[in-house]
């Protein structure tokens, strides 16, 4: 049941009819303030790291870096939270046993204990994958939308220019070229389906965008950890104890016949 629900859950996301969904313009919005954002993650993991390293004879470096590897993790989960929301996907459900610490264990060691190496590795990659991708995503999406939005606007703005300041911009455009003695008005609707077919291509290419994105931030790994079921977990942890004892030769295997001596 929870594999048929974990499975349905990573689906949610899908994003079919782009030009009428919430989930697209939200994204939008998203990648608008992905490149700030990505700046801001940027500097203060390298401010934070440069600090901590510096200033670690003086032992505040130490608790320092401890501080900035938690940020990077609550950056990393901020980010996965926002991507769950615009997409709509459930909350991932956390199995982790949250051990209470020890009576009279100092801060340090607590510290020592709940810091993963593995894990502030890949939430600092993630940080600077997140400042890359931004500003790349970025520009993608500017440029593709500004296309479809431009032959889109081309009319309202030839006709705003021809009224107002006497200036034809289609006069030496592309059908004067091959000689297509076409009306204004038909090159307006052949700009305006241009400009239609080119936002759907380019909203199309904003979701696209956000599935690398969620792929890249492993929105995903909490519901790929739930769809292995817990009996096949609890059998896989529980099998090497059955295989732990070896054959000894000098006994005999049970169920085995032996081979029946026939008198003389």
């Amino acid at each position: 049941m929870k594999t048929a629900e974990s499975s349905a859950a990573a689906q949610t996301g899908r994003v079919n009819w782009v030009l009428f969904n919430p989930k697209t313009y939200a994204t939008i919005l998203y990648l608008l303030l992905s490149l700030p954002l990505g700046i801001i993650y940027f500097t203060i993991a390298i401010t934070g790291l440069a600090l901590s390293i510096g200033l670690t004879p003086l032992f505040i470096g130490i608790p320092m870096f401890f501080g900035v590897a938690k940020l990077l993790g609550g950056m990393v989960n901020f980010e996965q939270n926002i991507i769950r929301q615009i997409l709509g996907l459930p909350a991932p459900v956390s199995y982790t046993n949250h051990r209470q610490s020890e009576a009279g264990q100092s801060w340090l060691k607590q510290m020592f204990a709940g810091f993963d190496g593995g894990l502030f590795i890949r939430n600092l990659l993630l940080v600077f994958q997140r400042f890359v991708t931004g500003i790349v995503f970025f520009i993608i999406m500017v440029t593709a939308l500004s296309l479809g939005l431009g032959f889109i606007a081309l009319p309202v703005v030839h006709i705003i220019l021809m009224n107002e300041l006497q200036i034809d911009i289609l006069e030496n455009s592309l059908f004067s070229y091959f000689h297509i003695d076409w009306t204004y008005n038909q090159q307006y609707l052949l700009y305006l389906g241009v400009g239609l077919v080119l936002f759907w291509a380019a909203l199309r290419v904003v979701n696209g965008l956000m599935q690398i994105q969620r792929r890249i931030l492993y929105v995903d790994e909490p519901y790929q950890q739930l769809s292995v079921p817990v009996e096949t977990q609890m059998h896989k942890a529980a099998q090497p104890e059955y295989e732990y004892y070896d054959y000894k030769e000098d006994q005999p295997a049970q169920g085995m016949m032996r081979p029946a001596y026939r008198e003389l």
